[in-house]
């Protein structure tokens, strides 16, 4: 959860430096879609069954993904650099990965029940 907390701050910034026509467009578009991922896991955590956990959870995932998709637009809009596009990106799938694990303890309690 801190990791994507700290993405979403990130992108946050990011964003600012995009041209002000973006600032309603792709924008809007990566910060909504970071901001998904955090309240995504929030949301499954607050959850009394794995099955419902694990979906919102899959949500999160979806969501790293598709922040990673407009990072690809914003670096094909010359809007970042190859290396700030490899920052973020990282970050992303860090998230991903911790996602993921997490929804592997979750299958494996579910399966204890």
């Amino acid at each position: 959860m801190e990791k994507a907390r700290v993405l979403r701050n990130k992108i946050a910034e990011l964003t600012k430096t995009f041209p002000a026509d973006e600032k309603y467009r792709l924008g809007d578009q990566i910060i909504r879609s970071s901001r998904s991922i955090g309240n995504n896991i929030a949301e499954g955590h607050g959850r009394y069954h794995y099955t419902d956990a694990s979906r919102f959870l899959i949500n999160a995932r979806g969501s790293a993904a598709e922040t990673i998709d407009h990072l690809i637009i914003a670096l094909d809009n010359r809007f970042i650099t190859d290396e700030l596009f490899n920052q973020y990106k990282n970050d992303c799938e860090e998230c991903m990965k911790m996602i993921n694990g997490y929804i592997t303890y979750l299958r494996k309690q579910k399966n204890q029940e």
